[in-house]
């Protein structure tokens, strides 16, 4: 095996699992974070039992749940009249069914379980202010060119530089991301500031006309999580901007009392784009590939960006296990992999998208649809909780 490290572009949720999975395999990484310091931005993330395979190949699970929310359903409702769409119960019968929780947690919680966990593994060397330019690759090696002038020599290259990453316009060149025209606005409250009627352990979603309110319980439930999306042409590009609290509420006018008393407790909200891209082929090109964000980006609906970036990890680690120290081949095979599951998200998502925010006949519509709800909701789960698979895996 090369003595030279797999060179990882991007300090995120993705990046980081990377690093952990390919160390633990007895794999050299060095891994390059643009940003001045580790940080994750944002709140509650929605961890599938997918994901919950991935941790124990990372040996995660206990930090997860020491800090994570195991809700008892998953609900929607309409934000106009309130009356409840469809309850996906989330009990001890989901995790029979699919061998793990569901679980929701703060994102800051998720990355720096990964963090301590790279910063504890032996053969991991993380590197702060450091963004990519460039690389080039030959037969041996990649040689990747950050910030400064400064080259470093790697086996392979990872791009795991999220929705805009440097990596991809190399790799595929295929332009901007795709604006959805849907914005959220994002915050955190404390659970004692909530409305005590909404105090419950469960993910809610308020469904409107161009708009919806998701919320639920974080670490430990000390922390009640809000996002709440609408669909405007007035923003700026961006993860992290300052929100307008009364474009927000023109939104939201016409909304359920419940809705409005969730909303009236925040004063700040911090706000971002939501974007995606078309599933394309071409992630993959010798020894270099990409990952999570940089590879699939995809709208928030299905609630699998983390868990799709995670799975991505740990099925090229098992990939490069199976194909020994054939590099190219392994990358190929990790795209072929992933390829088809993470299109499907993508485009589901895009489609859950139009769901949450139907209105009129659609609404009425997809309240007909949806309104089995109950255990029978689990076979529609099954290709996305029963999984992943791939050739490989431990």
């Amino acid at each position: 095996m090369s003595a030279d490290p797999f060179l990882i572009v991007g300090g995120g949720i993705g990046g980081l699992g990377a690093a952990l999975a390919l160390a633990r395999e007895g794999r050299p990484v060095h891994l390059f974070e643009r940003a001045a310091q580790f940080h994750e931005v944002g709140a509650g993330i929605q961890l599938g039992p997918n994901v919950f395979r991935m941790f124990d190949r990372l040996g995660l699970r206990n930090a997860i749940l020491a800090t994570a929310v195991q809700p008892d359903a998953l609900v929607m409702r309409s934000a106009l009249d309130g009356h409840e769409v469809v309850r996906v119960p989330l009990g001890p019968r989901f995790v029979e069914r699919f061998g793990n929780p569901y679980a929701v947690i703060h994102r800051a919680d998720l990355h720096t379980a990964l963090l301590e966990a790279c910063q504890a593994q032996h053969g991991i060397t993380l590197e702060t202010g450091q963004g990519a330019v460039s690389f080039t690759q030959d037969e041996t090696g990649v040689t990747l060119e950050v910030q400064g002038g400064r080259r470093m020599r790697g086996e392979a290259l990872i791009g795991a530089d999220g929705l805009w990453s440097t990596i991809r316009a190399q790799l595929i060149d295929d332009g901007r991301p795709l604006v959805s025209g849907h914005i959220a606005y994002r915050a955190v409250l404390p659970m004692q500031d909530v409305p005590p009627e909404l105090r419950r352990q469960e993910v809610v979603l308020w469904a409107g006309p161009r708009l919806h309110l998701v919320h639920y319980p974080l670490r430990r439930g000390e922390l009640m999580n809000l996002v709440a999306v609408f669909h405007s042409d007035h923003y700026a590009e961006g993860w992290d901007q300052k929100g307008d609290t009364a474009l927000l509420w023109r939104h939201f006018e016409g909304t359920r009392p419940e809705v409005r008393a969730m909303l009236e407790k925040i004063e700040t909200w911090r706000y971002w784009v939501l974007c995606d891209r078309e599933p394309a082929r071409g992630w993959t090109r010798g020894r270099a590939t990409l990952l999570g964000d940089a590879a699939h980006p995809m709208l928030q609906y299905l609630a699998q960006g983390a868990n799709m970036a995670l799975e991505d990890a740990v099925c090229l680690t098992d990939q490069l296990s199976l194909h020994g120290n054939d590099v190219p081949s392994a990358f190929a095979a990790y795209e072929q992999a992933r390829m088809l599951r993470t299109a499907r998200v993508q485009l589901t998502a895009r489609f859950y998208g139009e769901i949450y925010h139907a209105g009129g006949v659609k609404a009425e519509l997809r309240d007909q649809m949806l309104g089995g709800g109950g255990e029978g909701a689990w076979d529609g789960m099954e290709w996305l909780y029963g999984g992943p698979d791939w050739p490989g895996m431990r």
